[in-house]
């Protein structure tokens, strides 16, 4: 059995890792946020130190690793917000702990490097949560499509359109999400799963264009080495193609390959706990891997429409 930490307990993903990290048969023994909504810990967990100052947190996991081996913390999930991620895994490594990080695993590229330094000298390795690459239907894509291209090498490109619409109320330009500098803004916040999808499927970016770009709403096309693609963010709710009244889902997801809808429906619900079983058996996805969605996000973002 391993032991884990946690940072930013009282957020929205949090859940996700503490219900993956019980279902792999694991324990959680300790959590840091500065918010102290952080009840949710015993729907999972009944015996965790919780510590509203991360210096405390970060004095009690170097207090573990050198006690008793049985109590030490093997990894550390990191759910805090985006401009502190490379922070908060630095500070995992240095404590003898491998990482697990949420999306994105830095806003700015050159962090990357600086992580792996860090992971070269502790020794320690860092995750990241790519969860759609782990979902079936986009692994049985993957497989169609690699199948496809040895049986045509020539074929022309294919034809996709992206569309993930969500609508977000006045909070959230107003909380650390709505701004750039921390979130990496809306086609890194919300975006980087699915470019990290779409390079994953389709390959390297070739030529990219920004017809939008606000704080709100983006599109722009996208050339990959094996597909065209046009994609639409926002969390606007007047983009939606319907009206959704209070208790409706106010999300709309569209994915489309040659006019075919890819479908996304279901399979979702337990993709961090596959991320976990993944990570434990040493398949993790690391820098390198985070590496092509995050330059590219990086480069929309510089873009002028």
């Amino acid at each position: 059995m391993k032991n884990f930490a946690l940072i930013g307990a009282a957020g929205y993903i949090a859940p996700r890792h503490m219900q993956a990290i019980k279902e792999t048969g694991h324990r959680l023994v300790a959590v840091a946020d500065p918010a102290d909504s952080v009840g949710v810990l015993d729907r999972y967990f009944l015996d965790v130190r919780y510590f509203p100052e991360i210096e405390r947190f970060d004095r009690h996991l170097e207090k573990l690793r050198h006690g008793p081996e049985e109590n030490k913390v093997h990894f550390v999930s990191i759910c805090s917000p985006n401009y502190l991620h490379d922070a908060h895994v630095r500070l995992a490594l240095r404590s003898g702990c491998n990482a697990i990080c949420e999306k994105p695993l830095v806003i700015n590229p050159w962090n990357l490097d600086q992580l792996a330094q860090v992971e070269r000298e502790t020794g320690n390795k860092v995750n990241t949560i790519m969860q759609l690459r782990l979902h079936p239907t986009v692994i049985a894509l993957k497989e169609k499509l690699i199948a496809e291209r040895t049986r045509q090498p020539d074929a022309p490109k294919k034809k996709v359109s992206l569309e993930y619409l969500t609508g977000r109320g006045p909070w959230y330009q107003q909380s650390w999400k709505g701004r750039e500098e921390r979130s990496g803004g809306l086609v890194t916040n919300i975006g980087i799963h699915f470019f990290d999808m779409l390079l994953w499927l389709f390959g390297e970016p070739e030529q990219m264009n920004v017809t939008v770009l606000t704080p709100t709403n983006a599109r722009g096309t996208l050339s990959l080495k094996h597909a065209d693609v046009t994609w639409h963010l926002s969390v606007d709710f007047g983009q939606l193609p319907f009206a959704a009244a209070p208790g409706q889902t106010t999300t709309y997801r569209s994915i489309t390959i040659d006019g075919e809808a890819l479908d996304f429906t279901g399979g979702f619900t337990d993709l961090h706990t596959r991320s976990y079983e993944e990570i434990l058996n040493g398949n993790g996805f690391g820098i390198d891997d985070a590496r092509p969605a995050i330059e590219l996000v990086h480069r929309i973002r510089q873009s002028q429409p």
